[in-house]
């Protein structure tokens, strides 16, 4: 059985990768969007400009992704391990919901990522190939809320955090669902609907920081009692 120690040192180590995970994708789009990344719903031939130009700087946003899917799945072995214990006495799963949410949006992200490079590769870009694209990027909100919802709940159940950073995390997750339930109006319609998934990200990732704070702080004691 291993020892509280060894325990507190993988919490306080997905809790650096939860942070970690924040950092870097924000750090991906710093890159790409001020060079011009089109935004869901852009005119063919904006899309066309900027893959046929641009190409370097999507490769740089890109190579940093890869670690980014390492950390956000050692982030949420490391929730999942610290509410197990308490979700078990409880009958209960919701941290393997929000795992399952994170592992989802790490593979429909690929998807994007590789669209993405597909395009870079042909100068005249695919309107389907694009449709695709939007299509996932803003699907995908759908999995970053269902890793919200486990996360918070399982984490509001368990004493693990404050009430102020659930509800957080449970209206982040509302605004993504509701950007993924209207992905015909968003992709179509450019314009104020996209800003339900916009909104709903960055507050997903305040919510990712915070989570890992509380990792990083968090007690033998307390995991062993939770």
């Amino acid at each position: 059985m291993p020892s509280q120690s060894t325990a507190m040192g993988f919490s306080r180590i997905s809790g650096l990768a939860a942070i970690g995970f924040a950092g870097l994708i924000v750090l991906s789009n710093v890159i790409a969007v001020p060079a011009g990344l089109p935004l869901t719903g852009a005119p063919l031939s904006e899309v066309n400009a900027f893959f046929s130009t641009k190409g370097g700087v999507l490769g740089i946003a890109s190579a940093i992704v890869p670690a980014a899917w390492v950390l956000a799945t050692v982030f949420g072995a490391g929730a999942v391990s610290a509410l197990r214990r308490s979700e078990q006495e409880r009958g209960e799963a919701w941290s393997l919901v929000g795992f399952a949410g994170l592992a989802l949006q790490n593979a429909t992200f690929a998807g994007i990522v590789a669209t993405r490079l597909a395009l870079a590769k042909d100068s005249t870009a695919s309107s389907a190939l694009w449709g695709l694209h939007d299509a996932l990027f803003t699907l995908n909100g759908t999995f970053l809320s269902l890793a919200l919802l486990g996360l918070s709940v399982g984490g509001l159940r368990a004493g693990l955090i404050r009430s102020w950073h659930g509800t957080w995390g449970l209206l982040s997750g509302a605004l993504l669902f509701a950007s993924a339930t209207l992905t015909p109006l968003v992709i179509d319609h450019a314009g104020p609907l996209g800003l339900l998934g916009l909104a709903g990200w960055l507050m997903w990732v305040v919510w990712l920081i915070t989570y890992g704070i509380t990792l990083i702080h968090l007690a033998p004691q307390g995991q062993a009692h939770l």
